[in-house]
């Protein structure tokens, strides 16, 4: 991994693929590299940013309209130019990019190495190269789309791959399993790339490649077969992405724009779902199914990361108020169980780009054992929402921080309704309670406006714990996750170590870790709870910690008590986590920024994960 741009047409192919691979710079990286074939084949490779690569080729020979594009997130060897995609077979007779992982390459290498291949690489991919050049030079017979299907019979893992032969000048070869690709369609040009973003400005239809599909590419043509060489049709779709979602507008960094979009993408992803009088909540993706939904048995939710705090949430509100017993699984960890499931119990998948590998690897097994599958993503067209049985979106809009943060809370909001609409149609809330909750749902975005105008209070006391080594995160019941989700905040952008905790396992362990160095974020605005709280503040207190609460407006016992406060407007408990966890991304989003840090790109992170 991480990113792919590929382009064939008319047009001079350098320029679109060069911005194409800062579009997908959101995705983390650590080289980049582009391969122009244009008469003689040209490869340009860079450690570094696109702006590196972009320099070092601007000068040499980029003329010519096609060419493939990478940004590289390390997998196989250390980030250098050498081990930097694209990769170029021994002999030179292909080019080609890769997202994914090759396990068996040791095994192939090993073999190739016996046919007197030579490596200059560490990569996984360098071999592919190579083991599609070697099939192609088995028989004149074979072309380059029969040479990468032959070479693809043989690997196992996960790929999205753009190939190109120097022997075959007018085309384009790609494919992918596990790992995702789409192909846009112009007028006698091709756009390919590992996600939407960097052909948004160029074409409005695309088609979404599936697991071991082959698409074979020229000026004038695309045809679309699958590993085994049979034809596929095509299904095209329109691509709903504006423009501007990629820009950064007037805020400083793509995280900033996205944790104050979070009240208007609250708002879109329950507007048309809740209806104004608050009988009913419309889920329409899950109609066809809810009948059947409703009658589950058990509900297993499964996420990884920031997808994982929102199932808890979820979890929480499912078991109060449809009081149905919910499991919350990562996905890395399910998909190499041996889960107990059935046709009764319904499994709930989440992930923002609907491309997460463990996730979808859990999706498989989970619909191998005859359970109902249900997605909640972000994307439309990913691969979740094409292989689930029925889903949500988000309507959260392309998110390009790599630290989630507006997609967590549409997410929490699709839970939310989901609960709430299973609890009625389960008769176990009656009409007052549910027409309460959905109200307090509907009035979160202006809630979180109002969080948003305190932002100078949150950089001001950021400024003093920005030095900070450890961090210690508390909170109860539908909090609890919120904590976690604040200390993932915390540590992904700032690299500041910290963890988050439920509060009452603080004298299990946490406790003896508060001094006066170490600053402990309690969220604790007003629930049933909160009298526990308090206690664990007080014990914090007793120890010289220096607790920030995150509290109810117009608390006046924490603001005694506390070295600092943020308030929140007040809310039901059930939909707190949406008000709770906005002051923790933007107190991580400070932290991170006087420290230095790079928070729309941390180290070491990419913001979809579609490998192990």
């Amino acid at each position: 991994m991480c990113g792919i741009v590929g382009y064939i047409g008319k047009k001079e192919a350098f320029p679109i693929i060069i911005k194409g691979l800062k579009w997908l710079e959101y995705r983390g990286y650590d080289s980049a590299g582009v391969a122009l074939l244009n008469g003689s084949l040209e490869v340009y490779k860079k450690k570094g940013k696109v702006i590196d690569l972009e320099e070092f080729a601007s000068e040499k020979n980029n003329g010519g309209s096609l060419g493939i594009g990478h940004t590289r997130w390390a997998t196989h060897g250390e980030p250098n130019d050498e081990n930097a995609h694209p990769h170029v077979s021994m002999e030179g007779m292909f080019t080609l990019v890769h997202n994914g992982i090759i396990e068996n390459y040791a095994e192939l290498k090993e073999d190739l190495i016996k046919h007197g291949y030579r490596f200059n690489s560490e990569t996984d991919t360098e071999v592919l190269a190579n083991l599609v050049e070697y099939f192609y030079k088995q028989s004149s017979e074979i072309n380059s789309e029969t040479a990468v299907q032959l070479a693809l019979s043989k690997v196992v893992g996960a790929y999205g791959i753009a190939v190109l032969c120097s022997e075959e000048k007018d085309k384009m070869v790609v494919a992918r399993k596990g790992s995702p690709l789409v192909v846009g369609l112009g007028n006698k040009e091709y756009f390919v790339a590992s996600d939407a973003a960097p052909i948004a400005e160029f074409t409005s239809q695309v088609v979404y490649l599936n697991d071991e599909d082959i698409a074979v590419i020229t000026r004038n043509s695309f045809t679309l077969k699958n590993v085994q060489n049979t034809p596929v049709s095509l299904k095209i779709s329109n691509l709903d992405l504006e423009i501007g979602e990629l820009d950064k507008g007037e805020y400083e960094h793509f995280m900033l724009k996205e944790i104050y979009e979070q009240p208007k993408t609250i708002e879109e992803t329950f507007r048309g779902r809740l209806r104004h009088d608050q009988s009913e909540i419309v889920l329409g993706g899950l109609i066809n199914i809810f009948p059947k939904i409703e009658k589950a048995e058990r509900i297993i939710i499964i996420g990884c990361g920031t997808s994982w705090h929102a199932a808890l949430i979820g979890e929480y509100m499912l078991e109060e108020y449809a009081q149905i017993p919910v499991e919350v699984e990562y996905a890395s960890e399910f998909r190499y169980r041996k889960p107990v499931l059935g046709e009764n119990d319904v499994v709930i998948l989440i992930s923002q780009s609907g491309e997460t590998a463990d996730t979808l690897a859990a999706l498989e097994l989970a619909k191998s054992k005859g359970a109902t599958v249900l997605g909640i993503c972000n994307v439309v067209g990913s691969t979740l929402a094409r292989e689930t049985d029925a889903g949500v979106y988000t309507h959260a809009g392309i998110e390009i921080g790599v630290a989630s943060t507006k997609a967590f809370t549409a997410q929490v909001t699709v839970l939310t309704m989901f609960a709430l609409k299973m609890a009625k149609a389960r008769k176990k809330i009656d009409t007052e309670e549910y027409q309460m909750l959905v109200k307090e749902l509907s009035e979160i975005p202006e809630k979180g406006r109002l969080i948003l105008e305190n932002n100078e209070n949150i950089k001001t006391i950021a400024e003093k714990y920005k030095d900070a080594i450890n961090a210690l995160y508390l909170g109860r019941g539908y909090l609890f996750p919120v904590a976690l989700e604040g200390a993932l905040k915390l540590k992904e952008i700032s690299y500041i170590h910290a963890e988050g905790y439920a509060a009452g396992e603080m004298k299990h362990g946490p406790i003896a870790l508060v001094d006066d160095n170490l600053p402990v974020v309690v969220v604790a605005p007003k629930d049933d709870y909160y009298e526990k709280i308090v206690s664990n503040i007080q014990e914090v207190k007793a120890r010289k910690g220096n607790v920030i609460a995150i509290v109810t407006e117009g608390d006046v016992v924490l603001k005694e008590m506390a070295n600092d406060i943020i308030e929140i407007p007040d809310s039901h408990p059930a939909v707190a986590p949406l008000l709770s966890v906005i002051p923790l991304q933007m107190l991580a989003y400070h932290i991170a920024l006087m420290r230095g840090c790079n928070v729309d790109q941390p180290r070491n992170l990419a913001k979809s994960v579609t490998v192990e």
